[in-house]
């Protein structure tokens, strides 16, 4: 048997303690029963439970979660326990639990929603076993924990945690915990899926501003607010989309194909994965046209000189570049 995914598996057994046997991307696995008896090898294949929530899953879902790190037997050692659930803490409230490190309003869980749980929304699940990896924005092979502390500096416009500290121990035993089962260098499915096709990407100078303006005032303004700042929901608040409390230039989400992927695959919350392409990237364009801060190091992203050609927020912000055809914009 192989070890795709037995801890999504073991932990769905929560959930779903009656299940003996599930199919997986094609494959069988056999679940212990709750007792811990083996299964008997009259195994039947049952239908395939949810291992991340899907990306289709409205509003109403925006907090459930599959896997649950505050439930009492995650792990056999109550100490490693306590990291993981702090982790989980951390991920959905760092203002509270790692404020030292933060200097804006945005959360872990703004974008990575449920968690890290839900499909096309940047999920986490088996994401640790992924690394060490080679980052092309570095130019080098990167740590989870390089991988964290840049979350902390460019998303999260704050800084590092350092390796040692709580915060980035937390963090990382959330994330390997999400990964258990997954076979080291393992990259599962669902990770990289929420890109724009490179046929279906309008070149930057092409975008208009206005139109997005439009479609977000549509889509996106009943949760975010006309500010970009975020209306509080029963569910949820939605963080700042720009101004001096959102996610710094240097962020993933300043590029504008990337953040347009994320937004075609996960937005809006009603209704999921219903914008078209070019809507997709219209809104991504009126988005990263406001001002936002300026990540200090930027200038030593991509040192191999392979700069994608969306991350270009620092043109973005001027009246010259094409993307601000609407006379009188101001960021």
């Amino acid at each position: 048997m192989t070890n795709m995914k037995q801890t999504g598996l073991r932990k769905m057994t929560i959930r779903r303690a009656s299940l003996h046997a599930v199919t997986v991307l094609g494959l069988t696995f056999v679940a212990c029963t709750p007792s811990g008896s083996a299964p008997s090898d009259a195994e039947t294949t049952v239908q395939t439970p949810e291992l991340l929530i899907p990306a289709t899953a409205t509003l109403e879902r925006v907090g459930e979660l599959l896997y649950d790190p505050m439930a009492d037997s995650i792990h056999p050692d109550p100490r490693m326990a306590s990291m993981i659930r702090l982790g989980f803490q951390i991920s959905q409230d760092p203002q509270t639990y790692a404020s030292e490190f933060v200097g804006n309003d945005l959360t872990c869980g703004n974008c990575h929603l449920n968690a890290g749980q839900r499909d096309r929304a940047l999920p986490l699940l088996g994401v640790a076993a992924t690394f060490p990896q080679y980052r092309r924005r570095d130019d080098r092979l990167v740590s989870l924990e390089d991988r964290i502390g840049g979350c902390f500096k460019r998303s999260m416009n704050g800084t590092a945690p350092p390796y040692d500290h709580p915060v980035m121990l937390a963090l990382d035993a959330y994330l390997n915990w999400l990964s258990e089962g997954f076979a080291m260098g393992e990259r599962p499915a669902w990770l990289g899926q929420n890109e724009i096709a490179v046929e279906a990407r309008i070149p930057i100078e092409e975008l208009d501003v206005n139109g997005g303006e439009e479609l977000y005032n549509l889509h996106c303004a009943p949760c975010h607010g006309l500010d970009g700042q975020g209306i509080d929901l029963i569910l949820a608040k939605p963080g700042p989309l720009w101004g001096p409390l959102s996610w710094n230039d240097g962020a993933g989400a300043a590029r504008i194909w990337k953040l347009a992927g994320y937004i075609k695959h996960a937005m809006p919350l009603t209704a999921p994965g219903t914008l078209t392409d070019e809507e997709a990237q219209l809104i991504s364009a009126y988005v990263n046209s406001h001002e936002r801060p300026e990540y200090p190091d930027k200038e030593s992203d991509f040192p191999d000189g392979t700069r994608p050609a969306d991350a270009v927020y620092d043109t973005l912000v001027f009246s010259t570049h094409p993307l601000m055809r609407a006379e009188g914009r101001q960021p």
